[in-house]
């Protein structure tokens, strides 16, 4: 369901910003947004993230195949040479990927590219079926990039 999402708005140059909780609690964050406690659909994500949403501008964080909140705010990385080349949203993927070991899938509405932050590397240009493959190892596994 997130790999449908990210590539459908991917293709349509809309940002997003996608937390996939694993053994670090997010709680701190959950609670800077909105609490939801829906299935995970790529309707539901492509909806919370459609511009007219006014939860469209954070994150949103999935625990355990839930939605749980939405409109999240992250931290933001703390490398000072990423600060000139990504924008706001990459800064948060890639911070939160720091301090925790959450999983994040970010989409850029600049370049339509979907990219992927794992303890605090980014793999950047993933299209949807390889978004897929990635998520079902880490999240399957708990493995690194």
């Amino acid at each position: 369901e997130v790999a449908l999402a990210s590539g459908w708005l991917a293709r349509r140059r809309i940002g997003g910003l996608i937390v996939l909780e694993r053994e670090s609690g997010l709680q701190e964050y959950v609670e800077t947004g909105i609490a939801l406690d829906a299935v995970v659909s790529h309707q539901l994500l492509r909806t919370i993230f459609s511009p007219s949403s006014p939860l469209h501008d954070g994150a949103i964080i999935l625990r355990e195949g839930r939605v749980v909140a939405a409109g999240c705010v992250l931290p933001l990385a703390e490398v000072r040479e990423v600060q000139g080349e990504l924008g706001t949203r990459h800064r948060a993927g890639l911070g939160l990927s720091e301090q925790t070991d959450a999983v994040v899938v970010i989409i850029s509405e600049e370049r339509g590219a979907i990219s992927l932050a794992v303890e605090g590397y980014m793999e950047r240009g993933l299209d949807e079926e390889e978004l897929e493959r990635r998520l079902r190892h880490l999240l399957d596994r708990g493995k690194a990039l």
